[in-house]
């Protein structure tokens, strides 16, 4: 199993998670394991929503959870996305991001 978490659920992250829902079986033949969304990172609350109970506020969780894979960036801007992401890459966590800001300062790190 590939566990994943997503920081930021706004459009592109609400969206990341679900097409892994829409997609499930066609990632999980892809992938050759299932691949599931264990943490949404946010400061709201989704009440009613598909990840109501996946959501957490501390950063901390995701970083130090070694069950955690592939880390989806979707916050954008630099901070707190760039210390979020270098410490995600120094856990050993596989990181996806379209946030070309983040690229752009820091992409030669």
């Amino acid at each position: 199993m590939i566990n994943v978490a997503i920081m930021g659920y706004g459009t592109i992250g609400s969206g990341v998670s679900e097409i892994l829902e829409k997609n499930k079986d066609t990632i999980t033949q892809n992938a050759g394991q299932e691949v599931v969304l264990k943490y949404v990172l946010d400061l709201r609350e989704f009440p009613g929503t598909p990840v109501e109970n996946k959501i957490v506020h501390d950063f901390s969780v995701i970083v130090e959870d070694e069950d955690v894979h592939v880390v989806v960036e979707s916050m954008g801007g630099l901070n707190p996305a760039y210390p979020f992401v270098k410490a995600c890459l120094e856990a050993g966590k596989h990181v996806a991001t379209s946030n070309k800001a983040l690229v752009a300062a820091h992409g030669t790190e």
